[in-house]
């Protein structure tokens, strides 16, 4: 677990491709366990440790994941992504280049949370009548051979709304087969991170961006160029 910035208020990781944000009835450990336990070991603090989960990521998806330290980051944090004032950036890679090469999508997604799939919809039909809009910036920022690295950025929150969508265009993520790419990546991972947040701190009130680098696999060292 790499913790990506610190301070008394909130603290962020680069979580790691396969590891749950939050616990489910897997009963695998999740990451914010992980944290917990750094910030009870680090600062020796006795007795149960405080952490806000503020929000989440898929577990096959990789990159920054931001933890309130107090109730005061919590209820601030919680705020700015209800009124989308977090800028969220993340990478994708997949095997077809989208067409035009950028611009905005905008699809209506209905979750079956039987199965924890989604589906995208161009219109808001009467057969996917509860189904939420959902708008993403994209923009090819690199292409090697087949392999396209997109740079996404989603405007609303729905579930698994950027495998979704490109999905629907065409451009299914590498290794994502619940959305359609043919085959998985042995680890169970996907090639989508989130690369970048950007928002107000909750008590600095200053503006801040937190980064995290794409973890060490075949097809993101591929296009290792655009982060060292």
């Amino acid at each position: 677990m790499q913790v990506i910035y610190e301070d008394n208020h909130l603290i962020a990781v680069n979580k790691p491709a396969g590891v749950l944000v939050q616990g489910d009835e897997t009963g695998d450990t999740p990451l914010s366990d992980m944290v917990k336990e750094y910030i009870k070991v680090r600062y020796d603090k006795p007795g149960e440790v405080f952490l806000g989960v503020i929000h989440r990521i898929d577990r096959p998806v990789s990159g920054v994941v931001v933890f309130a330290r107090t109730s005061k980051a919590l209820e601030r944090m919680n705020r700015l992504f209800q009124e989308r004032k977090v800028q969220k950036t993340y990478w994708a890679i997949t095997a077809h280049r989208p067409e035009p090469l950028s611009g905005r999508l905008t699809h209506f997604i209905l979750k079956d949370a039987t199965k924890n799939v989604s589906k995208a919809f161009d219109t808001q039909s009467s057969r996917a009548k509860d189904a939420k809009e959902s708008l993403l910036d994209y923009e090819l920022i690199g292409q090697i051979g087949m392999h396209c690295l997109l740079e996404v950025r989603p405007i609303t929150g729905r579930p698994h709304q950027i495998r979704v969508q490109l999905a629907k265009i065409g451009c299914p993520i590498r290794g994502d087969v619940k959305y359609g790419f043919p085959t998985p990546n042995a680890d169970g991972s996907i090639y989508l991170h989130c690369r970048a947040l950007t928002f107000e701190h909750p008590t600095l009130k200053q503006d801040i961006t937190i980064t995290a680098d794409p973890p060490r696999a075949q097809f993101w060292d591929v296009f290792a160029a655009h982060w060292r």
